[in-house]
Formats: C-alpha cells, structure tokens, sequence
C-alpha cells in the first residue's frame, strides 16, 4: 500500500540474519534450511505484497509448477528488493506490484497472458522477434517446412496444463506399459533454443539503437546516412545458427540425416521384438533406474529435431535439447558390429543421458545412451555419423592420456603435456594427436580431470591445480566446476591410482630444529586441520547439498560433529577457489611479474629505525673510581655502577626505549664520560635483533647482530647490565656439521637477560658477516674510541674525492688549481689513466645515422583479412629501443679543481676531469652495424678533448695500444675493464688514420702538460700492461647439486675458481651431459636425499660403487633446488608443514650444514625471494646464519652479463667464517632497463644489492644478431645432429662461443618439428619485429598434410572491444557477449587459434604468443621446450618459419658451442632452459676468486716448534686465524724420523717454497713416494725456526742449475721454465687410494719440501723383498699367503721403482754410499739426480763424435764434431728423458733349440703336473731352465675388455692370454 510505514527490524533479528548468512556461506545448512529459518524470522516484517509473493512461490513449488531451483532464485529476487542487508533496514516501495507468486513464476517461465498489464514491452518485442524469426527459418528451409510445423504441434500437444500433467502421471503408473513410459519422459524436457535466439535478438536491437544514438545529427538532412549506417550494421549480423544444435547453418561440415529406411520401426516396437527377449508387453511397473534393459546399438546416427547431424557431447542434452537417433538394436551379447541380424529401430529417444564407462587400460572407452525405455552401448557409426564418432573417440583417449600422464608428473608444464600428447600413439582409425585438438576438446578433458580429482583423499592434491592444467584453463578458457550427466551406472568405480613416492627429506639435525622451533605454536598437530577452505559459491559443485557422509561432514554441527574443523564436503571443494590458490602459490618468472613486481617495489620503504629512548628514573648510577682523564670539560671513567653493578668498556647494557610495546634496546659500551651538565654520558654500540633484520619472525630471539650505528645518550635511559654471549667459531667448525645435538654446541640459558651474538648485519645489503675487527692496536687507541666511528669515518673518506699532490700547469689560475690524482671509492685516478664516464657526459662531433625504429603510428589494415590487428599496441616485447648507452671511454689529461672565493680550500664539489674521448665503433660515422662486427673491446685514438664533472666517472679501465701486446687474446682474458685499439679516429675526415707516435709509445696513456714538481709521463706499454703478482690460489673442490647439465659448474670452470670433484642429477640425460663436459668428475644420478643419507650413516660409496665425497673434502657447494612440493606457507595445517619439510630446500640446506664447505651458492628463479612472503628465503638465511656462515642474498639479470636474454635469478651467497664473503658482480653490459628491476621487498623493507651500475656499463647489450646470425638456415623439424658452419663467426659474441680451436663441426643445430596447422601459422607471421598471432590472416590454407583449414567464424558481439570499423563482430563465443561459455561455438582447424581470441581479453591479449624474436632485440627467458602458445611463445626465428634450434637457445644462454648436451631434443631443451646462464656464473666465480686472493693475502704464517730428544719428535701449531687447516692435524702427534710415513692432504698447492721473509718454515723430504694422487715421503725435520741450511743449499744448487740450463740451453728454454714450474707443484684431483701397491719414484717433481701441515698420519708401508728361492716358488697352489697383508686402509707394501714416463718398472735403487757417510740430509733421489747432473756434464769430451737431433722429423740425424765442453742445444738421444738412465740389456742365445708342435697350453699343463716329456717324447723345459720367456698370445675371441659378462670372462681365462702370461 503506497505510504505505508514499514517497521523496523529489531537488532536481534538482524543478528540471526547475519548469522544464518555466515552458516549458509561456511556450508554449514542447506540452501533449502537457509530459506526456510529466512523466512520464518521475517515473518511479520514483511508488507502484505511482499507476503503474498512468497506464498504464492511457496504454492508454485508444492504443485511442482516451479521447479526448487527456480523457487530459490526468485525468493533472492524478492529479498534483494525488500531488504537491506548491509544496513540491516527493510526498503520502503513507493507503490506495489499487484503480482502474486504465480504471476511471478508465469512471467519468469513465459507463460503471460496477451492481455496482461504485466507484460513489458521487452517481452513483446521478444515474442514478434521469435515469430518474425519462425517465418524466416520456414521461408529458408521449405525442405523441412511440414516435418517442422508437425513436430510442433507434436510438441504443443505434449505439453498440457502443469495439473493435469500430474494426473495423468499418476494414472500411468497404476497401468504400466511402454508407450505410458513414453508420454512421461518429455514432460521433464524444456528447450532453451528461443530463450537463447531471444536474448541474442535483444542485444543486436540494442546494439542497434546504441548506435543510433551516438551517431545521431542534428540536422535532419543527415537521416539517410543513419539509415545507410543502420543497414551496414545489421549487415553484419552473426551468421545464422540452428536453434537446436547450435550448429552454424552456412557451415559447409553441416551435414543432415539421410532418413530412416521405410522398414525401421519406433523404439518400443523394436524393444518387443522376440531377437531382444525384453518386453512381451505384460510386465509389470518398472520402479528403478537399473531394471532398464541394455541392449547394443550399430550403424546409427544422432541427429536434433531438424534433422542435423550433431554431437551428443557437448551439452545439448543438459540443456534439455531433444536429441534422436537411429540405427540397428542387437543384444547385449552380440559382439558383431554389423546390421545383420538387428532390427532398424528410427527416432529413438530422445536421449536422456550419455555415459562413458572407459579408462580401463584399453584402447576404446565404452559409450552408451539412456532413452526412457533402455540403455544402449554404442558400436560402429554409420558412415555419415563416423566423423562425429572419431572426434568422441579422440577425446575420450586424450582424456585418458591427461590423467595417466598427470597422476605421475603433477610438476609438469604446458609444455610437458603437449609433448606428452604430441608423442602418444593413438588408437587404431585416428589421426595423431596435436596442439589443436587438445585446445578443442579441452572442456572435455578438464571435466574428466574433474571427474578423477572427485575421488581424491581430502588430504591429497588436485590434478586440477598442477601447472599443466591450470595452463590449458587460462589457454583454452574452460568453465570448472561444470558438472555432466556423463557417467552413470555402468562407470566403475575408480581405483585410487599410487602416485609416485617422493622420498623423505633428509635433513640434518640442525635444520630440523629450526624449522621446528619455527612452527611448532603455528601447527595443531591433534586437529590436523588449517583454515577453512574458501568457496566461489557460484559452480555447481558449491551449490550441491552436503554428503553428510565424508570427514568434513561428519565434523559439522548438523551431523553431529564438534564443527571446529570448518572444512567443506569433499563433494564441495571448489575447483576456481582451488585454482586461485594455486595461482598465488605458483612461482613465475621474471617476464610474467615485471608490473607486479615493479608496483610493488614502488613503494616507499620506511627509513632505518631511530632509537628513541627515554628515561628510567628508577636507575642508581654512581661512577667507580676517578677519571682516567680530564678533556676540557668532560671527565672520563672506566666504569660505573648502574643499579650495583659494574659496568665497563665492552660490556653490554639494556636501554628502555619510548614506544613501550618495542622491546628493549640492546647496546655495547664504548666509553664513559661525564660532561660540564653533571649528567652521565655514555657512547655506545647498537646491537639489532634478529627480528630487526631480513630475517623477522623467523630469528633466534637471543640472537643479536651488530651493526654500523652508534650513539651517545644518558645513562640514566639505561635499565640495567645484561650477559651478551660470543659465539665463537670452533677450531674444528668444518667438522662439526650433521651432529646429533646441535643445541649443545652453544648452550645458553633463556632467562630474558642473557643473549648471544656471532654476525655483523649491513641493514641496507642484508649482509651478514663476521665481526669486523680495528686496524689499530688497542695501545694506539684513544681514550673515545669506537669501532663503528672509526669505520664510519673510512667509509665517508672512501666514498668522498680525495685529491692528490698539485702540479703545475700552464693552465693554472687564481681560479683554477691542478693536482696530479683524485681519489673515490677505493679507485685512485691519475693523469694519463683512462676511466669510464656516464653517457651524458660528452657526446660525438659526427652524428650518427638515426636507428631504425618500428613506426608506432598504427597502420590502416585490412580487418576482414587480419581481425586481431586491433589487440597490438606500441610495446614490442623483447626490444632494445630503450636500452642505454654503454660508458664513455676517455684519457684523462689533467685534473683540477675550482678555488672557492676567499679561500684556499679546494671545492671538492668543483672537481674537473679534463679527458681525451676514445670513441667506440657505433660512435663513428659507420653507426651500429659497425659494432657488430668488431670486437666490443675495440676502440679509436681521438684527440678530441671535453671537460667533465668529476661525479660522472664511474671507474678505471685500461686502453692500450694492440700492436704493443704480445698476445691480444692473452691480454683481454687477463682481466676486466681492458680495451685496445689499433687505429685513430678523425671524426672531421670520417677517415680512420694511423695512430699518433704518442699514443703508440704511450700504449694509451697520455702525457700531462704540467711542468715542474708533479709533472707525469705515460709509461711504457710494457710497464702499463706489467701487473703486480696476484696472489695464487687453488681451484675449490666442487659438489654441484641439482647440477643439470653444468651451467655453474661452467661458469666456475672459466672463472678458474672450481674443480669439479662430485655432482648430483637425478635426470639420466642431464646427468651423461655434466659427464660429456666433465670427464674427470663423479656423477650421481641418485635422489640426493639417498646419497646424503648414506653419507651420514657413515658409507663410503652407493650402490654403483661410486665413491661418496666425505667430510672435508666439498670446498664449494653451488645448486639450486627447485620449490615445489609444498604450499599455503602463510598459514601451515600438519599436512603442509609436513610437505615443507620434505621440500628439497631443507635437503639443500641440510648438504651446506654436513659438508660445512668454504664457500655456498644457492640459485633460483627471482620471485623465490618474495615466494610466500619471503619465508622460504628468511628460513634459508636463517639455517645458515645459524650453521656460522656469513651470507647474503640478491637478485642479478643474466642479460648484464653477456647473455641476449632476460634472465632475472636470485641468489644466496655464503663464506665459511674466516673467509670474505664476495659481493655480487658489477653488470658487464647495458640492459633493457625494464627488465633491470633487481630490488626486492621483504616484509615493509626494501632492499638492494652492492650493484651500482643500474642506469650504464662498460659494454654495448648483446642481440639476437649478435647471437646466431652466422649458424646456417635449416627448416622447421631439422633433425642432422651434426653440420658445418658454412661461414665464418660474423660478431665479437660468435667468436667467443665458438672456442679457441677451430670447429668444422656445429652440433645440435636442430629443432622440433611442428604439425602441419601449426607451420602453416609460422609461415604466415610477418617477418617485421614484433609480430605474433594478432597479425595472423583469417584465410583458408592448404596444410602440408593435404587438409584445408578454416576461416574463423566471428558470432558473437565483444563487450569490451565493441565491433570493427566495418561493424563486423569481434567475439568468437558467448562469454562476450557477459554469458556462459557455449560448447558449440568452440571452432578448430583456423589459422588463427580460435582459444586466444576466446580468453585474449583476460590475459592481456596473449601479446607473444607464436611471436617472432628480433634481430637487434633479445630473447624472453630461455624455456625448457620452446611452443608458439607455451610459456614463452616468441620462440620464432627471426627470419626462418621455425621454432629456434637447440644449439640457438644453447647460445642465449651462453654455452660455448663446444658444450654437449645429451638425449632427444626435448631433454637437450630441458637441459638448456634449466641452466644457469655460464657467463653469469662466471663473473660470480670472478668474485669468489677476489675472496680467494684475499685470504691468501691475509692468511697469517703457521708457526712450527720442534723438540729433539733421542729419536726426532715433532709438534705443529697453528696459528690463529686459520681454521681451514686445524682439522688436518687434530691432535699434536709424534713421529719417529726412521719410520714415520706421511700421507701428504691434496688440498697443497705449492708444495717447495724458496726461502722469503715471514714466510712458514720449509722441510726437506728424503724419499717421496706417488700413489696417484696422495704422495708418501718420509721427513727428516729441520729445527731452525727459519730455512734450515740443508735446504738453503738445495735452493742455491737449484737456482744454479737453473741458470747453467738457460744459458746452455736456450731454443727449449720456455718449455723448460715450464717444467719447473710443474716441479715444484702438485696438483691433487681426487683424495681416494686406488689400491695398495706402491711404487718407489725417483723422477725430478718428485722430491720436494713440504709444510708438515699438510700430513695426516703415520701409516705402515711393508717392503714385499724379493725370497732367496724366487725362482722356484712360480706356480704356488696359494699365492696370496706369500706375503699376507691386512686391509686396512691404512696398510700398504712396496717392491717395485716406477718411471711414469717410461712406464717402466724396476728394482728399488739403492746408494753406492755407505750408511755411515750419509749426512743428516741424505735423500737417495737427490743424490741420483745429482749424479745425473754431473754426467750430463762430463758425458762429451773434446774430440769425441756423437749423433744428435737438431731438427723435428722427417730430417735425419746429423753428424758432428764436439769442439768444446759446453752443453749442445739439444739433449743427446742418450738422455732424451730427463733424469732416466738407460741399461744396456743382454740376450742369451742358446745354439739348439727345441720346437714343440702342440698346443701351448696343453704343454704348461704337462710341466705343471710334473711330466719330463710330452706325449710325443719331447723333453718339456723345468723351473730354472727358462731364462728368457718371448711369445704373442692371440687375443681374438672375446670382447668389453673395459667391463667383463660372466661369458666372456670365461672365454678371456680360457684363451691362450692366461699362458701367455
């Protein structure tokens, strides 16, 4: 009633509601209960129309008139307009409709009278439309016309009024016959075909009028142009569709059903046929769904009401669209497919479901029909039907080959699947399996997948939510939760598939305690049970009912549960939901976040926290003892009692802060002072919480770090003294990895005043390192002394410009003063050194040509032909347009510095460079083509001068002049920021000249004009490219996990840093690659987790017989594990936390803690640092801050370092303590700066690497030309593995990839080979950059294979793009339109892929997809299996109508083409977009190395003690500060000089020192033996604390020899100077014994002195001398117990010297001298090479003749005469090797001999048993006899001599090689 006053709800009311909403949200009550409490609580709030509506829809669904669904929905309707929810207020209605419930049910079916008020104009405009419609299709379709008009009327007689409808039901059921069983069926049918053309019509009006009135004029005279356009836009009005089966009436595949033949007869009289044996026609009612007969059917077709051929699957029949079919019935038992012996049954049906009843291993899946009277299995099609048959065939396999595929790989990409599917044999009678027919069939599939994921534990993940899946989703764009009647009852039920087993974890204890302490108060362990799962509420899964019968039920209320779980039915988990929590669990890459991650990093971060402190008035201070100084007014204390107790330097104090919810500041003592104020001052040191830093909420709340802040504030802010701990590094750290009880290593007691600190923390870097310590002695420090100050101070005096001594200058002034070097940031920069400036800082006097740029202004096209044109933008993907240029390069000539007025102070913000330019190749007239193809480190002599600000030099480099070096290559590969040049540049000629004398002498460093005191000269190009010796170091023993197929394992190689010992790969194929390039090293393809387990139970090898590398022997540990495995990281249930454990980054993890190496890296993609809000990477600096290690952690792009693409990939960096941890490597060349985003946001801090170069570098960025432009054209599908290059290396990048030596041979120059639809699309993407599938035309084209594609057919209006400029329609389904997906819009066999137009507008119009690279850009991120619609679709040649090549995507990652990848091409993809990029692990090598060198600097002198009492004994100490060697001594043992044998440790590099200050003392050893690579000496020891005499003498003889060499031998004296460089190192490659024997050496590099540091132990070596009765004891029965030794690896014999360049071995030797004339320092070797020396010497008196080689072969010897008694260039034949005597051998001839004619090994089986003679009489030869045993036993009839079979072992003992012998 209008006006009237509705009354208000009460608030109790308004509560239940809200909550009533939350249970029905939760699922905590039926959609029905919902409704049902909701209406009773607002019973009599509601106005009287209102009630009468409900109870009017309350009637319409108790006469079944509404159906529930629709009853639920207009209850929505009803209360949307009558309640407010959000404000909790009823709505008052200015007036009120008159409908009852039943006026609102027949409106909403319909069903209104014409008559009706009620009725809207839209209603009656849909009616004529429908009619006008209906006149149309007849006028059409005259062929058709009677049949239609009769099955309309059909259809209206079959429809009666709802009531009588019901009665008549009721009847039927009490007289029970098939033909009642027909009549019932249809009532439950309602088609949605004139619904659907009416909505459509209504939005074309729409559209229509919308068109009108934005293009209506003023001006009436323009009324026939709106009519014109009017028409033009209903022109193009979609094309006509069937309003049955959807199908496209102009479709030339659009076939009709050829007719029944006039013998068929209807379904019930088929079934009463007596062949079937079904109905006689007096059963009884049938009462159940399974009491229907099953019969088979063949030869049939299914066809709509218009007779149309069409699918049965794809919705028609859940849309309650009337399907029938015809064909011929058999029985259930007939297993013959032909007609023959069935009866032609016509128009059965319809049908009201289908079913499958497949995935039973076997190659056809059952199908089958349900029509109201029986179930039919289907058999063979008719011939027009088989089309439809092979396309459900081909469906219902891929479905099956999806699931198997995914129960086994849930990790597998898009990518994966599609190879997968490409790959699989299809059934017999189908074609293979592409692209295209998965993206066709892919609502199918995902249905299945849905259909499997039903079955899953609740506990176990969904199928749906793997990578490949979700993938296909976005693609394809597929509805979930879209349930089908599908599988009914014959489906079986499916059995649980095993999914593969993961093994455990293995962790070491330490790892495990922190993740548990971590999240042992976030996980319920009883409950097992994390958040409640969350629902779209909008699929039909979440609209179904509860089971009432799976766990989560049974924990509901309603159920009777406790309801703390709070989880949905398991018949509820909502599939979006599921997907979108996989979505934000997945880790991306770089290029799919570069917005995210740049609005995120956008923000600003906070800045760093002050301390606020304020005052405590309740602390007692006193001052102890008096002042230790008085300075001016302040008096300063050594301690002070604050509340009794003492405080003193270095002790540690709490500080109450202001804000009271923070926790107390802790803080270390400086020094105390009291000022002319009277208050008591103190400086102290901040110390930061591990919360505080990167770390947060996953520190160790004792924990503290200190940091570069300090203050002085007032004691009396300070609360009182606390303990503050030193965790100190044990000296056997690098044992102590994996033990059991980690927490008693440092056992401290919680008691909230106690802590502990061990790592200094850069805030700005999230740096941790160790404590830095002062350069200065504590007596050199001042009485205000503070460590942080002083460093502070060093930082700002690096940082800011110093400025040298000044010179003069002809150039000086009042104004103007010139020094001779300015110093900045650790770099002194003189007159005549070169330097990198910004680009800004001077520019070029040619002007270069103006690029190419793509035009940005969007061209006319045609879009009827390209009709995605419209979607592309000006962005190119991959383009260098906005690139930087790379540094000016320029000579410095003089350096001043403006004078401030008034002043004699130099302004150090007025400091000048005045710099001679050198100009780059681009920079001249020639422009960029010029710089591809010279060297990047080329550059032209210019005179040319500029003046620049000294802040715009960013570092020095060096310039020489090539003509001075002696090797180019040498000199560039010697470090970085080197450039040469060879010419000068003119740039007023444009000619290139000579360069001037000076720069040639000068070799790039020019003469300062200055005269007098400070005047500078260039030096030479000797002393410039001269220098200083670096310290050596020794290639680390490298474990490279996860190590693929080497990429950092490359990288270490070139930087020299890595010798690769040990490698895991659990991939077969990756791992053979890592052994292909590294031949020496031990490849494990186990499960890491198995191997570290092993290790840790105490093996030496694994079940391959590989030996396992042990403590102490991994130095570098690099990988980088893969995230997988866990999710929902921000709140852990059991379950999760458990998956988490398991993750390999705690395995990972647990390596770096058991192996304890020197140095750690750990590589993954970039969002690893953000990946659930950071917490894996705080969990991993966590582990390893608590291991003791110094760690950091960035985010570096591949593309800075030489590589064409963007690569962005974070890393975590860690040093053993004692070490320098090493700074991330400065970018090497410019970069696409959008990809160069490299901060990153942890929790509200943002944080930045050491990096600088951010906007510039020294290098111009590599491009995809750069790349392969000189690899030779192949074809799409090239499968020669091995090709020439045809050509030379065309760029600086090519001639670096292609190695030192020349390669004829280019390997896997190969690529995938696409199908036929798929390389026609290649073929048609234009050649210009940036073209992808937007520029694809929409035409009909032959394929490869014989079959013609299609036009992609436009039907639908697109909301969001409007239409074409030529009206055409934009949209190729219904959800353009803002509706649901239609089945039967789907389009296949199009140019252009029908699923991008589909989903475009929500994924950014899929801009790269079937992209072409760009010659002068780079490469997106190199995947693991290149696909035009994969991850990464812009993997199109540049100019060839393929996919790139193997060896292509090897060059954008950087592999040389010498690396070899091993497998098909997709593992050798694999291997390849898995690696790390080599030239970016090389310049992390080059950092490590610089901490290498360091250590080797600073590493301080061992200090050695020794006793002599009676036998030598000895004790070693080390000194502080070297840990590294601690644990190879362990204990001080003493050792006997008789007897002692000394295992010498591998990890000494210089072995032989030559005497020099500070430097350890040397011991000379006797007699060195070799056992591959441990050498075995025994030691006499020297006792001068220095060089002993005995080596000293050694040293002088030896540097004589030396000298006497060089002189006498010149032509060979580089080899030489080689050699004896060999001599005194050796170099160790493995630490394992190969087997007991041992062989005395005598060669020259094996006798050395060695540190006694590097032995191990004593071990028992046994001389195994020859017996008296040697001759006689051949053939023993048990040769072994001749000489028995013990295995105990410490046990080892000797009988043999061996030459290892002779291979010859020999008797020991012994000394001519006796015992009692050998001096203290006897060494047999020494003494044999001595004497070797002095025959060298005398061997050629004057006069004598000798033959000698003086030239290589072919020439022969020539003869001379020796004239004096000097050494001859070359060496006499006698001594062709070094230190090897030659015997003179004699042969015994014996005058007779006998010759026995019979087998030889029938003979030594004669003489063994005893025998005289032989069988023929012959005397046989007896022990002693023989002297000398000559003969060559065949070795035919036996093969694998490298690995025996037990077969051919046999045949190799039985062969004449064991007599032989």
């Amino acid at each position: 009633m209008p006006g009237k006053t509705i009354p208000p709800i009460t608030p109790e009311v308004v509560e239940k509601v809200k909550e009533l909403e939350e249970e029905f949200q939760d699922g905590d009550i039926t959609e029905k209960g919902y409704w049902k409490k909701k209406c009773k609580l607002f019973d009599g709030y509601l106005p009287e129309e209102v009630s009468k509506i409900i109870t009017g829809l309350e009637k319409g669904l108790k006469e079944k008139i509404i159906t529930e669904k629709g009853y639920f929905k207009n209850l929505r309707k009803v209360f949307d307009k009558v309640y407010d929810s959000e404000r909790g207020k009823l709505i008052e209605t200015e007036g009120s409709s008159k409908k009852t419930g039943i006026d609102l049910i027949e409106c909403e079916n319909g069903q209104g009278q014409n008559g009706d008020n009620g009725e809207s104009e839209s209603v009656k405009e849909a009616d004529s439309e429908r009619k006008k419609d209906k006149e149309e299709d007849k006028t059409r379709d005259n062929a058709n016309g009677e049949e239609e008009e009769k099955m309309e009327v059909e259809e209206t007689k079959s429809t009666p009024p709802k009531d009588t409808t019901d009665k008549k039901s009721r009847k039927l059921a009490n007289q029970p016959s098939i033909t009642a069983m027909f009549t019932r069926t249809p009532g439950k049918r309602k088609s949605m075909a004139d619904d659907d053309k009416s909505l459509t019509d209504t939005d074309q009006e729409k559209e229509v009028k919308k068109v009108k009135l934005e293009d209506e004029p003023a001006d009436s005279k323009d009324s026939g142009e709106i009519k014109k356009q009017e028409e033009e836009v209903r022109s193009k009005a979609p094309p006509p569709r069937c309003r049955e089966c959807k199908q496209l009436l102009e479709d030339p595949d659009l076939q009709m059903f050829p007719g029944d033949p006039d013998s068929a007869v209807e379904e019930f009289i088929a079934l009463t046929d007596p062949k079937l044996s079904v109905f006689t026609g007096e059963e009884e009612e049938i009462h159940s769904y399974d009491e229907r007969p099953q019969h088979k059917i063949t030869n049939f077709s299914v066809y709509d009401k218009n007779t149309h051929l069409c699918p049965f699957d794809t919705g028609l029949i859940e849309k309650n669209v009337f399907l029938y079919f015809s064909g011929v019935v058999k029985p259930i038992y007939d297993e013959n497919s032909s007609p023959e012996g069935g009866i032609r049954a016509c128009k059965m049906g319809p049908i009201n479901e289908w079913w499958t009843a497949g995935f039973d291993g076997g190659e056809n899946a059952l199908i089958g029909f349900s029509t109201a009277y029986a179930e039919y299995i289907l058999m063979s099609p008719s011939e027009a039907y088989k089309p439809y048959m092979d396309t459900m065939r081909e469906k219902i396999h891929m479905s099956k080959v999806v699931i198997e595929f995914m129960q086994n790989n849930q990790e597998a990409t898009y990518e994966d699947l599609l190879n997968k599917i490409q790959t699989t044999v299809p059934p017999t009678g189908l074609s293979s399996l592409t692209e295209d027919s998965l993206l066709r069939h892919a609502q199918f599939v995902l249905d299945q997948v849905q259909s499997y994921d039903e079955a899953a534990e609740e506990d176990e993940g969904l199928l749906i939510t793997t990578p490949c899946m979700r993938a296909l989703i976005k693609l394809a764009g597929v509805t979930l939760g879209k349930r089908r009647q599908m599988r009914k009852e014959l489906r079986k039920t499916k059995d649980k598939v095993k999914k593969p087993a993961f093994t455990m974890a293995t962790t070491t204890r330490l790892v495990t305690q922190i993740f548990d302490s971590l999240f042992q108060g976030e996980i319920d362990d009883k409950s097992g049970q994390g958040s409640k799962r969350r629902r779209c509420g909008i699929c039909e899964i979440c609209q179904q009912p509860d089971c009432g019968k799976c766990t989560a039920c049974k924990d509901m209320v309603k159920f009777g549960g406790s309801g703390k779980a709070k989880q949905a039915c398991i018949n509820r988990r909502c599939p979006n939901m599921a997907m979108k929590e996989a979505d934000e669990d997945d880790i991306l890459d770089d290029d799919d976040t570069d917005e995210k991650l740049e609005t995120k990093e956008n923000k600003d971060s906070p800045s760093t926290k002050k301390h606020k402190t304020v005052l405590n008035t309740k602390t007692k201070l006193s001052w102890v003892g008096d002042p230790v100084l008085q300075d001016g007014k302040n008096s300063y204390y050594s301690a002070v009692l604050i509340n009794d107790e003492k405080v003193s330097f270095g002790d540690f104090i709490s500080i109450k802060p202001e804000d009271v919810a923070i926790p107390v500041y802790i803080a270390m003592v400086n020094y105390l002072w009291e000022n002319a104020s009277g208050n008591k001052m103190c400086h102290v040191q901040w110390l930061c919480r591990g919360s505080d830093t990167i770390l947060g909420e996953t520190a160790d709340p004792l924990e503290l770090f200190f940091v570069d802040d300090c203050e002085s504030i007032k004691l009396e802010s300070s609360l009182r003294k606390v303990k503050v701990l030193h965790k100190e590094t044990s000296p056997d750290w690098f044992m102590q990895g994996g033990i059991e009880h980690p927490e008693k290593d440092f056992p401290i007691e919680d008691d909230s005043n106690t802590f502990y600190y061990q790592k200094w923390y850069d805030p700005d870097l999230a740096r941790f390192e160790d404590i830095p310590t002062s350069d200065k002695p504590k007596d050199q420090r001042h009485h205000k002394f503070c460590l942080t100050c002083d460093r502070l101070d060093q930082l700002r005096k690096k940082e800011n410009p110093s400025l040298g001594p000044e010179i003069e200058s002809e150039d000086s002034s009042a104004t103007r003063t010139f020094y001779s070097s300015v110093g900045r940031d650790g770099f002194e920069y003189k007159v005549g050194d070169c330097c990198y400036m910004e680009p800004s800082a001077f520019g070029f006097n040619v002007k270069q040509p103006p690029a190419k740029k793509v035009k940005t202004e969007r061209k006319e096209v045609d879009e009827e032909l390209y009709p995605e044109g419209y979607r592309k933008g000006d962005y190119i993907k991959g383009s260098n347009e906005s690139v930087p240029e790379p540094f000016r390069v320029g000579r410095i000539l003089a350096i001043f510095c403006k004078k401030s007025s008034g002043s004699k102070i130099a302004n150090l913000g007025e400091i000048k460079v005045k710099v001679a330019k050198f100009y780059r190749p681009e920079d001249t007239h020639k422009g960029p083509s010029a710089g591809y193809h010279t060297d990047m480190n080329m550059l032209y002599w210019s005179d040319e001068e500029a003046t620049v600000d000294f802040k715009l030099v960013k570092g020095k480099c060096q310039v020489t002049y090539s003509e001075n070096l002696r090797s180019l290559e040498e000199y560039l590969c010697g470090g970085l920021d080197r450039f040469y040049f060879t010419e000068a540049y003119d740039s007023e000629t444009k000619m290139f000249e000579e360069p001037p004398r000076q720069a040639r002498v000068s070799g790039g460093k020019g003469k300062g004009k200055g005269k007098g005191k400070g005047k500078s000269s260039g030096p030479s190009a000797e002393e410039e490219t001269t220098e200083p010796k670096k310290p050596t170091y020794r290639r680390l023993r490298t474990l490279d996990v996860f190590a693929g197929c080497g990429g950092i394992s490359e990288g270490f190689h070139q930087a020299g840093i890595a010798e690769s010992c040990w490698a895991i790969e659990k991939e077969e194929p990756a791992g053979q690659a890592f052994r292909l390039n590294n031949p020496g090293c031990t490849v494990f393809t186990d499960d890491c987790n198995v191997l570290l387990k092993l290790v840790m139970e105490g093996e030496k090898q694994n079940e391959m017989g590989q030996k396992l590398p042990q403590k102490g022997d991994v130095e570098l540990l690099c990988g980088g594990p893969p995230c997988q495995g866990f999710s929902g990281m921000n709140r852990f249930n059991s379950r999760e936390y458990s998956r988490f454990k398991n993750s390999l980054i705690a395995s990972y993890l647990s390596y770096c803690d058991y192996y304890r190496p020197r140095f750690f890296l750990l590589e993954n993609v970039r969002n690893f640092v953000s990946f659930k809000r950071s917490m894996v990477l705080k969990l991993a600096l966590r582990c390893l801050t608590t291991m003791g290690y110094q760690c950091t952690f960035g985010v570096l792009q591949a593309g800075s370092y030489g590589v064409p693409q963007t690569r962005r990939r974070a890393i975590i960096l860690a040093a053993a303590p004692g070490e320098k941890l090493p700074f991330f490597p400065e970018p090497q060349h410019v970069f696409a700066p959008r990809a160069m985003q490299l901060s990153v946001q942890v929790d509200d801090k943002k944080f930045m690497s050491n990096i600088t170069r951010m906007e510039s570098a020294p290098f111009r960025t590599i491009t995809v030309r750069d790349t392969m432009s000189d690899l030779p054209e192949i074809r799409n599908g090239a499968k020669a593995e091995e090709i020439s290059y045809q050509g030379d290396p065309q760029s600086h990048f090519q001639r670096i990839i292609r190695g030192k030596q020349h390669q004829p041979i280019l390997r896997d120059h190969i690529c995938k080979e696409m199908s036929p639809l798929v390389a026609a699309r290649m073929q048609h993407i234009p050649l210009a950059p940036g073209s992808d599938w937007r520029d694809l035309p929409n035409i009909e084209v032959r394929l490869s294979d014989g079959t013609k594609t299609k036009k992609l057919q436009y039907t639908h209006y697109d909301k969001k793009n409007g239409k074409s400029s030529d009206g055409s329609l934009r949209g190729v389904c219904s959800c353009a339109e803002g509706k649901a997906c239609e089945t039967m819009d789907r389009q296949f066999n199009t140019l252009i892929p029908w699923c991008l137009p589909h989903t475009g507008n929500r994924h950014n119009h899929w801009a790269g997809l079937y992209g072409r690279l760009q010659y002068d850009g780079f490469f997106s991120t190199t995947v693991t299996n290149p696909e035009p619609m994969g991850k990464q679709g812009r993997v199109l040649h540049p100019e060839q109508h393929r996919v790139v090549s193997v060896r292509e995507c090897a060059r954008s990652q950087g592999f040389p083409d010498t690396y070899r990848f091993f497998g098909n091409i997709l593992d050798k993809h694999r291997q390849i977009g898995n690696a790390v990029p080599p030239p970016m692990a090389r310049f992390i090598g080059l950092e490590i190395r610089k901490s290498l060198e360091w250590k080797t600097a600073d590493q301080p002198d061992i200090e050695t003690e020794t006793e002599v009492k009676g036998d030598v004994k000895m004790e070693v100490k080390v000194a502080e500060g070297s840990p590294w060697f601690r644990h190879l001594l362990g204990t001080s043992e003493a050792m006997s000089l008789s007897v002692c044998c000394i295992l010498v440790f591998p990890s000494c590099d210089i072995i032989y020192n030559d005497a020099a200050d500070g430097e350890p003392p040397t011991f000379c050893c006797s007699h060195v033996m070799t056992v591959k690579t441990f050498h075995i000496c025994v030691i006499d020891i020297c006792r001068d604390n220095g060089e002993s005499e005995s080596v000293k003498e050694t040293n002088s003889e030896r540097k004589k020899d030396k000298e006497e060499d060089k002189t006498r031998d010149n032509a060979n004296g580089e080899e030489e100077e080689k050699m004896e460089v060999e001599e005194t190192k050796i170099k160790a490659a493995t630490p394992f014994l190969e087997r007991w024997p041992i062989h005395w050496n005598s060669s020259v590099s094996m006798t050395e002195s060695i540190k006694l540091e590097s032995s191990l132990r004593k071990v028992k070596v046994l001389h195994k001398e020859t017996p008296p009765d040697w001759f006689m004891v051949g053939g023993i029965e048990h040769p072994e117990e001749e000489f028995p030794i013990e295995d105990d690896s410490n046990t080892f014999y000797y009988q043999k010297w061996y030459d290892p360049d002779l291979a010859r071995f020999e008797d020991i030797p012994t000394s001519d001298k006796p015992r009692d004339q050998q001096h203290h320092k006897f060494c047999l070797t020494c003494d044999r090479l001595d004497q070797l020396r002095k025959v060298d010497k005398e061997l050629y008196p004057k006069g004598d003749y000798i033959k000698g080689s003086i030239e290589s072969i072919p020439e022969p010897f020539r003869v001379g005469r020796m004239l004096e008694s000097r050494r001859v260039s070359t060496r006499p034949v006698l001594l062709s090797h070094a230190g090897r005597l030659r015997k003179k051998s004699r042969l015994v001839r014996h005058s007779a001999s006998i010759t026995l004619a019979v087998p030889c090994s029938q003979t030594i089986v004669t003489v063994m048993e005893g025998e005289k003679q032989n069988e023929v009489g012959q005397k046989l030869p007896q022990k002693e006899d023989v002297e000398l045993l000559c003969g060559g036993p065949p070795c035919q009839g036996f093969s694998g001599m490298n690995r025996f079979s037990s077969r051919e072992y046999s045949r190799f003992k039985s062969l004449l090689g064991k007599t032989g012998k």
